[in-house]
């Protein structure tokens, strides 16, 4: 679940390389800056978009909840997790001074979100 990316040191700075290891071709990217300590964003799933979360600083706490179990992790600088779709995600942002990348398999859609927490167990529990 949770993935420390390559990291390369040297005396002019530190380089993380994100292009290993990952299930999912880029499409759209974006960053959370700015989101007070405590706060909680995300509360939501993808139909079918997947994304890396990446901390590029601080530390943020990532719930990933598939309507049977809730996994959760913290991610520090340099680390990643998959967020799959259909999974109802939310992160925490435990600082203050939080950054966090996500790279998404696909381009923005309206239509692939889900705010409603009890339609998204509903549609899960329909699958089974």
């Amino acid at each position: 679940m949770l993935k420390n990316l390559d990291k390369f040191e040297g005396s002019d700075g530190t380089l993380f390389a994100i292009n290993k290891d990952i299930d999912l071709s880029a499409k759209r990217m974006f960053f959370v800056s700015n989101v007070p300590k405590g706060e909680v964003r995300g509360n939501h799933a993808h139909i079918e978009d997947k994304q890396l979360l990446i901390c590029i600083q601080g530390k943020i706490l990532v719930s990933l909840d598939d309507g049977k179990k809730i996994k959760q992790c913290v991610i520090e600088k340099g680390q990643s997790v998959l967020m799959n779709n259909m999974i109802w995600g939310k992160q925490t942002y435990l600082t203050g001074d939080d950054i966090l990348l996500v790279l998404c398999n696909n381009e923005y859609e309206e239509s692939d979100y889900m705010t409603n927490y009890e339609e998204f167990l509903n549609t899960v529990k329909a699958k089974d």
